[in-house]
């Protein structure tokens, strides 16, 4: 069966974006939790979106799952738990970011830092990066890489235009710890290293593999997931561990038991954060199968579309609220350039499909004489 038969890049690109949208607005059921330090709540979103979520969906989708892992090379097992642990250490610092920046600005900044490098280093890595020049869809899906980083500048753009326009008062109303200068350190540093889980994501073919002919076989669009909890598992040990040990330097062990604190309200919101933000990687996941050859762009498009969402979400919070008409259209015209960029993906992976469906007649060799 030819790539175009089990493809379908307007449906890949559609869960794409879907997944974009929960990782735009998977923070928000943290704002509900009350009386606890940033790391007691912050365990349970990572126990719940890094373990408990992504294992439940990967048993369920993916039965073979155990027999898969237990077959699968250990040095693609530890690449990939590597790459989720390397992702870990900025994902510490995603909660911080937004603390600094806002919702809006802040997923802006990380995901556009980290959609740069998790879309285009692993073609480079692969030694696959020329390949992309030689096809329509490749230079299609290359030009829609390129316009979703320059909508990501352009809300860049706009958040420094905010940072000078508003008074310090007015951007604390918004965002109560607002640092411009610090949350972008912190964004470069959580945007690069986050880019590091689309590597792992991307680097388990014999897993995938074992996946879709293990029996109980996987369904083919199931088949990445479990790669995906061997990464998330390595994000989680980072996670899991720093929580406990700011635990025990700022003395928080006392938040779980702590008297006129909302334990189980909080608890549950921390659950639910984790729920919606493990969705965006089940996206990826399930994605991919639909794009094709064009799969790589998968990563550009969540990232972009979590851009998208955040920066309309930062409008509807208030935290573009007394900026000048120039910077909201900047605002503005980012957001339009992202979803743009969305739909070229979409086009670049419609003709890598035309393409694998009318493949190129082979040369033939002259009569001899």
């Amino acid at each position: 069966m030819n790539e175009a038969a089990t493809t379908n890049p307007t449906l890949g690109i559609i869960i794409f974006v879907l997944g974009g949208l929960a990782g735009a607005v998977f923070y928000l059921p943290l704002k509900n939790v009350k009386k606890w330090a940033w790391e007691s709540y912050w365990l349970f979103y990572a126990l719940f979106a890094l373990l408990i979520v992504p294992w439940a969906l990967a048993l369920i989708q993916s039965p073979n799952t155990i027999s898969v892992l237990r077959a699968a090379p250990a040095r693609e097992l530890w690449y990939c738990y590597l790459c989720g642990a390397a992702w870990g250490f900025g994902g510490l610092t995603w909660g911080l970011m937004i603390r600094y920046l806002g919702v809006g600005l802040g997923l802006a900044m990380g995901c556009g830092l980290c959609s740069a490098a998790g879309t285009i280093v692993p073609k480079i890595l692969k030694g696959e990066f020329g390949v992309l020049f030689q096809s329509d869809a490749g230079i299609v899906s290359l030009i829609g890489v390129g316009v979703s980083l320059l909508g990501i500048v352009l809300v860049g753009l706009a958040g420094m235009s905010k940072e000078k326009e508003l008074p310090e008062a007015e951007k604390k109303k918004a965002v109560a710890e607002y640092n411009f200068s610090k949350g972008m350190m912190v964004a470069l540093f959580s945007g690069l290293m986050s880019a590091a889980l689309g590597f792992g994501l991307v680097g388990g073919p014999t897993i995938e593999h074992l996946a879709k002919t293990t029996e109980p076989v996987t369904p083919v669009a199931w088949a990445g997931m479990p790669v995906l909890v061997v990464a998330l598992l390595g994000g989680f040990t980072v996670n899991f561990l720093w929580c406990l040990f700011l635990n025990a330097k700022n003395k928080t062990f006392g938040d779980y038991t702590k008297k006129g604190a909302p334990i189980i309200p909080n608890i549950i919101f921390g659950a639910i954060a984790g729920a919606i933000w493990v969705c965006q990687f089940v996206a990826f996941k399930t994605g991919e199968p639909q794009m094709g050859s064009q799969s790589y762009v998968g990563w550009a498009v969540l990232m972009a579309s979590s851009i998208m969402f955040s920066g309309a979400l930062g409008l509807i919070l208030g935290e573009w609220k007394g900026t000048s008409v120039r910077t909201r259209s900047l605002l503005g015209l980012g957001l339009v350039v992202l979803l743009g960029s969305a739909v070229l993906s979409g086009y670049s992976g419609a003709l890598g499909q035309k393409a694998a469906s009318n493949p190129a007649p082979a040369a033939v060799e002259p009569a001899s004489k």
